[in-house]
């Protein structure tokens, strides 16, 4: 009796269960039978293609438009490739429109370098580059959320903070990547409404009840959103460098997919941030500004071009 083939074996799959399926949606493991025998089978969308008349045949056949929000420069969609007529939403698009040179270089290919942010680094070059971003208004998009001109509708929480100051307020909103429905790949964000925290390094030892309220309300919030997730289901981190500079905290899932953003030299832990702040010396001005930091940048980021890369070759940037 000759060997089924390939193709064979793959038509007489008879499924019965939808094992696993990874959170980009892109690879699911079935199980099934096949003649009477458990299988599994393990399958896995194809890679888009690179050559630009087959990209280009792709944009022209994407169909079923949906616009899920969209603010400043930064649009989101739902739509449909165009395999199958009728068939779900099998794309999510975000359109960045008009984009900057800086959006071109965050999503080109780029090598990365580990670098090290000293305190006399950190005030000398860092925070005037950091001043220079704020000032050239790529944070409009943030003040629209936070003084209520853009996607309201997604607000799930606006906390006042502790009582004793309206700087402490927060607000808590999804992330523009998380689809929404796939609990393991939660994506929340937490932005403050004080303008004077541009990033970790202005967290004070004196902000450590503050981070704390905030850490509380914020695990509290998601919990009863999302009942299926328990406290300690979650990760809180703060990014650094982040990509934008108004202090905000990444909420996700511990089973959501750990992508570079999660990785070490990009993503730094709230609570440990809270404890370092915690047993700092000094009073509570003590601050993560006077402390060094080491993570990893683009070598086309203008961080490395412009400041790491000068110093490394012992000119000042």
């Amino acid at each position: 009796m000759e060997a089924p083939t390939a193709a064979e074996l793959v038509q007489h799959f008879k499924l019965e269960k939808l094992l696993n399926q990874d959170q980009g949606g892109r690879r699911v493991t079935l199980l099934g039978k096949i003649n009477g025998s458990q299988a599994l089978l393990i399958a896995e969308r194809a890679a888009f293609p690179s050559d630009l008349k087959t990209l280009d045949a792709f944009h022209a056949a994407i169909t079923d438009v949906t616009n899920l929000g969209d603010n400043d420069i930064y649009r989101w969609y739902l739509a449909s490739s165009g395999v199958a007529e009728g068939a779900p939403p099998d794309l999510k698009i975000n359109l960045i429109y008009p984009c900057t040179d800086k959006h071109i270089k965050k999503y080109s290919p780029q090598t990365v370098r580990m670098v090290t942010e000293t305190s006399e680094i950190y005030k000398q070059h860092i925070r005037p580059y950091m001043q220079k971003m704020r000032d050239e208004g790529r944070l409009n998009w943030v003040f629209n959320i936070l003084e209520g001109r853009a996607e309201q509708k997604d607000v799930l929480l606006r906390d006042p903070g502790q009582g004793s100051s309206p700087d402490e307020g927060f607000l808590l909103a999804p992330d523009l990547n998380w689809d929404r429905k796939t609990l393991t790949s939660l994506h929340l964000l937490a932005m403050v409404e004080r303008r004077d925290i541009w990033s970790l390094r202005d967290l004070k030892k004196g902000h450590v009840q503050w981070l704390k309220h905030m850490r509380e309300k914020i695990i509290d919030a998601t919990v009863k959103l999302y009942s299926e997730i328990d406290s300690d289901q979650l990760k809180l981190y703060i990014h650094y460098q982040p990509t934008y500079y108004h202090f905000h905290v990444h909420v996700v899932h511990v089973m959501c997919e750990a992508t570079s953003t999660q990785a070490v030299g990009k993503a730094f832990g709230l609570e440990n941030i809270i404890s370092q702040l915690e047993t700092m010396a000094g009073g509570p001005e003590a601050s993560m500004a006077d402390v060094s930091l080491t993570y990893y940048v683009g070598d086309a980021n203008d961080l490395w071009t412009d400041i790491f890369f000068p110093l490394k070759e012992g000119r000042k940037s």
